[in-house]
């Protein structure tokens, strides 16, 4: 039987028709997001692959079972819109490399930079369940030792936006007018969470002291970051600010 053209490939009158950049324009591309010349990006000398393996059954008992092993109980989840959290799994990661990770990099540090994350049925098993790109959320330390208690992982995909505790990097100490004069720096912010694209995530701030004079003050809004990066605090919060001498030590130098 014969149908006419006009039939197979004829539109619905009330179908609208978009060009291809019209589209484009309907359902934008992601943003690709790279590091910037100028800003921080991560040392490739601590890239590493952390080992875990599975859990079934999590509380304190289990808990102090695994640290008893050698394990650090933790747990892995996603974040992707630095809200929303889902798609949680118990896992135990070694709890030497985590202390040397958190010992060689900071406790700050280790909580703004990627690792990739292997999960295996035994850590000496070459079958992997779940290959992962994460960022450290929390890790707790016991009081004393610093030994690891736990830590918390989100997956960190290309496309996700993540809540990062970035720390601050303080220079310029030597050339600041204020500090050469005697005054004191009072840090009064060591960290400033972002949201970041996961691509980006700046291992640290740098938070240029050079150019302060006693009284002077640097605040959020101050700091020079990647522009994709987006602030979650107030930008008039104050950073650092330099401090002139008490009356008292002013004196105490006059005698």
């Amino acid at each position: 039987m014969y149908l006419p053209r006009r039939i197979l490939t004829g539109l619905s009158p009330h179908r609208r028709h978009f060009s291809h950049s019209a589209a484009l324009l309907l359902h934008p591309p992601e943003p690709e997001h790279t590091y910037l010349d100028g800003f921080p990006r991560p040392d490739p000398k601590y890239d590493e692959t952390i080992l875990a393996v599975p859990r079934a059954d999590s509380g304190k008992n289990i808990s102090a079972k695994e640290r008893r092993a050698g394990r650090v109980p933790s747990i892995v989840f996603e974040q992707e819109d630095g809200q929303h959290g889902g798609n949680k799994r118990l896992i135990s990661v070694r709890t030497d490399q985590i202390r040397k990770l958190v010992s060689h990099l900071g406790r700050s540090f280790f909580l703004s930079r990627l690792f990739h994350l292997e999960v295996r049925p035994q850590f000496d098993s070459d079958d992997v369940v779940e290959s992962v790109r994460v960022l450290p959320r929390k890790v707790h330390l016991k009081a004393g030792s610093d030994a690891p208690l736990n830590v918390t992982f989100i997956r960190a995909p290309s496309h996700a936006l993540l809540k990062v505790e970035v720390p601050l990097v303080f220079r310029g100490e030597d050339v600041s007018p204020g500090l050469k004069k005697g005054a004191a720096l009072n840090t009064i912010k060591r960290t400033v969470k972002y949201l970041c694209p996961a691509d980006i995530i700046p291992p640290y701030i740098d938070v240029d002291l050079s150019e302060l004079d006693v009284g002077q003050k640097l605040v959020m809004g101050d700091l020079n970051v990647h522009p994709a990066l987006k602030l979650l605090q107030s930008k008039d919060e104050a950073v650092c600010k330099i401090m002139g001498q008490r009356v008292s030590e002013i004196q105490k130098k006059s005698k």
